[in-house]
């Protein structure tokens, strides 16, 4: 049975005026349905339709479309001709196709990062590692729910690492591929418990290597940390996968 996803998760109305600016009410629309789409309270394949959203933030269809297009673009949503829009499904192929790509890129701009990061970015890398240890992966007393403050610092440690590899490109391929990544993250929790794994290990062991300026090391880490990711999703995703369509679809999805 369909749901709608927006009120099912207590969206509100942005409160903006008649007189905000269309880019700006656009740039919020975009914002928060990414956000949910990432954190999977929208679920993959579910659909969005934009008259529903514009009604909820009251906002204009134009803008909700334009946010609808930016998010397509990214590939967080999909375009159906003659359907609208519908947040993207994942499937097993495009979770091994993402890992890959990811640990690639990653890779390359780590080593670069090494070679010329300096006193600075070492600092950095010391200061992201420190909050993201410092905050619980886990929100309150239901340990399902991942902690939006940590998935913040999450965000932050990993593109720490990369940040002096100074290309442009590399790093909006980053920002892309972060993004298609945090999903499937988002789904493995159920298959993680709290004693499960080691991630603050994990990353201590990558920040580790990259201040000891061993890029080999470093590289290998990141992969490790990355695959292990890839097998908590995997082993999610196999329970969940409709054998025909060979993807995995949200229960609000029609």
């Amino acid at each position: 049975m369909a749901i709608n996803p927006l009120t099912a998760h207590g969206w509100e109305s942005s409160g903006q005026s008649d007189a905000a600016p269309v880019r700006s009410i656009t740039s919020a629309v975009f914002q928060r349905l990414r956000a949910d789409i990432l954190s999977c309270r929208i679920s993959p394949g579910d659909k969005l339709r934009p008259a529903e959203i514009a009604g909820v933030f009251a906002v204009s269809l134009s803008a909700v479309r334009e946010a609808l297009s930016r998010l397509a673009a990214d590939g967080l949503v999909r375009m159906e001709d003659q359907k609208g829009f519908r947040a993207s499904p994942v499937s097993l192929d495009d979770l091994h196709d993402v890992t890959r790509t990811r640990i690639e890129i990653e890779g390359l701009a780590l080593r670069r990062a090494i070679e010329r990061g300096g006193k600075r970015w070492e600092d950095d890398i010391r200061v992201a590692l420190e909050r993201l240890c410092a905050i619980p992966r886990r929100r309150g007393e239901d340990r399902l729910l991942p902690n939006e403050a940590w998935a913040v610092e999450h965000d932050r440690f990993h593109l720490a690492l990369l940040s002096a590899c100074a290309s442009e490109w590399l790093l909006r391929f980053r920002s892309t591929l972060f993004s298609q990544s945090e999903r499937y993250r988002r789904l493995s929790v159920p298959a993680q418990p709290d004693d499960s794994r080691d991630v603050a290990g994990e990353h201590r062991r990558i920040a580790a290597a990259v201040l000891a300026r061993d890029a080999d090391a470093a590289v290998a880490a990141l992969t490790d940390h990355y695959e292990a990711t890839m097998t908590l999703a995997l082993a999610v995703m196999d329970d969940a996968l409709e054998p025909e369509a060979g993807q995995f679809e949200g229960k609000g999805a029609p």
